[in-house]
């Protein structure tokens, strides 16, 4: 289904956000190494951590991860070191697409028993599960996180456990240091020295644990806060000290005219009068923040030169291609390279009547919808790619204010 957005002239709001998939996702891959004795408490509910869950309940042969990159990480690494299994670990066409060599070819390395069943360095996998010897490996630090993190999370199944040193740059840092936090909740002290990461031997230990909201969702409501003529946005239970690296949006977002103010209650977004005329940023530690600070700066006239974007390519589409190709018919020309976009200011005729394809990544759909502001009636494709991590966000819009109208069919959504 494809929505018109019309955006409200004074958006106000309260929103619950979803909890965090990226720490659903681990507690629940503890969760199974635990033998299920953990006790996870507010998992989020979007199509990530489903799949997630239904491969951990069900005994299937062959299991289905769909569009879900983090589950298929996660799960490789899982099922690699779980005796007696033999599954077949599977996704969406364009799972088949994105390369998990690297992974496959280090969870060898350390002893485990995976082939490919179609093109070689792509799913679909077959793997037969036993005890991984573990012992050294080095990996480069610029791969995706997830990668790490997986390997990470099983190491202290690993006979010898495993120390893992990462060369070069290291990106995504934040979600390295996510697991390793959530690795220490359960019992399990990883020591870090510079680029080299040891985790022992041992078992994780049960406990309770919280999932916090999403801070990754709340980046769509500081763009909203952003472009809005006036209104103020009030995110319950969202802090400032949490295990997530996208909270840096709260700062990023500073210079784009949104101010925030924690309290024990949550955080308010308004508007302020900081405003400035250009913008440069690595983004290495918090890529999925791209989609949503690129489309701002665009609105908002801000020339921009974003770096660090290299893992943009391999997500759930290439979003430095898809942005460039989603922003022209806008009217903003973007110039790119493998690792960086930048705006110089340059527009181009805007498409009439555009239509925003989502090319099944969530983040497209969600970082647009706000254009609504300037586009008003933009029309969003195939809306329903933002169940994979916010299913509640149309319906968050409408609380917002803003209208919502199928295209294939007459009068407003009700929301």
């Amino acid at each position: 289904m494809n929505y018109q957005v019309f955006a409200p002239a004074d958006c106000s709001a309260c929103i619950a956000l979803p909890t965090s998939k990226s720490i659903s996702n681990r507690a629940l891959v503890i969760n199974a190494l635990c033998d299920g004795n953990i006790s996870v408490e507010n998992l989020s509910e979007c199509d990530d951590t489903r799949v997630m869950q239904q491969a951990f309940a069900g005994s299937d042969s062959t299991v289905d991860i769909h569009g879900a990159g983090t589950a298929m990480r996660f799960l490789t690494a899982y099922y690699a070191q779980k005796e007696g299994t033999r599954v077949t670990l599977t996704g969406s066409e364009r799972m088949k697409q994105r390369p998990i060599k690297l992974l496959v070819e280090a969870l060898r390395s350390l002893g485990a028993d995976i082939s490919y069943t179609s093109r070689e360095g792509f799913p679909p996998l077959d793997i037969c599960g036993h005890e991984l010897k573990g012992g050294t490996l080095t990996l480069p630090g610029n791969v995706s996180s997830q990668y790490i993190s997986a390997l990470l999370m099983i190491a202290p199944c690993m006979r010898n456990g495993l120390t893992l040193t990462l060369t070069g740059d290291i990106v995504s840092v934040p979600y390295i240091e996510m697991t390793l936090d959530m690795m220490a909740h359960y019992g399990i002290e990883a020591r870090r020295t510079g680029h080299t990461i040891h985790v022992p031997h041992g078992s994780y230990r049960p406990a309770r644990f919280h999932v916090e909201p999403d801070w990754s969702a709340a980046s769509y409501w500081y763009e909203i806060a952003a472009l809005a003529p006036a209104g103020t946005i009030f995110l319950p239970r969202l802090t400032r000290e949490s295990l997530q690296g996208d909270a840096r949006i709260a700062a990023l977002f500073e210079p784009l005219g949104v101010k925030t103010l924690f309290s024990s209650d949550g955080a308010k977004l308004i508007k302020s009068d900081i405003h400035t005329t250009s913008y440069s940023c690595n983004l290495s530690e918090q890529p999925d923040l791209a989609q949503t600070l690129v489309v701002t700066c665009c609105l908002l006239g801000i020339p921009f030169h974003f770096t660090g974007l290299q893992t943009l390519r391999i997500k759930e589409t290439d979003r430095i291609a898809a942005l460039c190709n989603e922003l022209i018919k806008l009217g903003y020309k973007l110039l790119s390279s493998d690792n960086t976009l930048t705006w110089n200011g340059e527009t181009v005729t805007t498409t009439e009547h555009p239509i925003i394809d989502t090319y099944d990544d969530h983040r497209m759909a969600m970082a647009f919808a706000p254009a609504a502001f300037r586009f008003p009636g933009i029309e969003i494709a195939d809306t329903t790619v933002v169940d994979k991590s916010y299913p509640r966000y149309w319906d968050d819009l409408g609380l917002a204010g803003f209208s919502l109208r199928s295209t294939k069919q007459k009068g407003d959504i009700p929301l």
